[in-house]
Formats: C-alpha cells, sequence, structure tokens
C-alpha cells in the first residue's frame, strides 16, 4: 500500500506559480502512475493530471493544460505539480495519488488512502 505526503501549497497572488510535492512509501512506487486531484470548498474533488511510471506520458484536464507540469522522479519515490500562472479558480486542496494505470487514474480508482492534501490558495 501507498501511503502519500503532500506539500508546498501556500498564499499566492494571481499570475504566481507554485510546485507542489507529494511523498510516496514504499517500494513500490515507480510502478504505479501518479496522479494530482484537487477539492475546492462545496465542490468534488476534481482530477487534475497524471503521468505514468516512467514519467514520459502526461495528461491534464483542459483548465491546466499550458500552465501545469506534472514530473516524478522514482529514485526519491517523489511526484511534483508545478503551478504556473495560477488563477483565484485554482485555490483548493490538493491530493496526490497512486494507480495502476494513467486511465485507471482518469477513472478515479486510485489505490490506498487519500493524504492530508496541501492547500492553494490564489488571491486576485
Amino acid at each position: 500500500q501507498v501511503q502519500l505526503v503532500e506539500s508546498g501549497g501556500r498564499l499566492v497572488q494571481a499570475g504566481g506559480s507554485l510546485r507542489l510535492s507529494c511523498a510516496a512509501s514504499g517500494r513500490t512506487f515507480s510502478s504505479y502512475a501518479m496522479g494530482w486531484f484537487r477539492q475546492a470548498p462545496g465542490k468534488e474533488r476534481e482530477f487534475v493530471a497524471a503521468i505514468n511510471w516512467s514519467g514520459d506520458n502526461t495528461y491534464y484536464i483542459a483548465s491546466v493544460t499550458g500552465r501545469f507540469t506534472i514530473s516524478r522522479d522514482n529514485a526519491k519515490n517523489t511526484v511534483f505539480l508545478q503551478m504556473n500562472s495560477l488563477k483565484p479558480e485554482d485555490t483548493a486542496v490538493y491530493y496526490c495519488a497512486a494507480a495502476v494505470s494513467m486511465s485507471a487514474m482518469r477513472g478515479r480508482a486510485t489505490l490506498g488512502p487519500w493524504g492530508q492534501g496541501t492547500q492553494v490558495t490564489v488571491s486576485s
């Protein structure tokens, strides 16, 4: 079972940048697809981005394409989300997740419990 700890969220002005990190436990990290989700107040948790096990394939939802970049370091069991040109509508708690494949990630078939998430607040 993979356990995940997110960090890097904070208050930032619109147009700014943040880099989120997710540290994963477990020897099988490099075999999983990894992804990021977010949940804004009063809304459902939303899939944001995914990366395959080797890091050479990524997928983003339309609203973040061109602004966010997902990457991973399998040697450090860590996945990142670089967020540029942030908008107030990006405000949410961000969670990372593991899944057996990118398609499973997009279908919300994630593995293990959710972490505590990291709060991103974008002020206008």
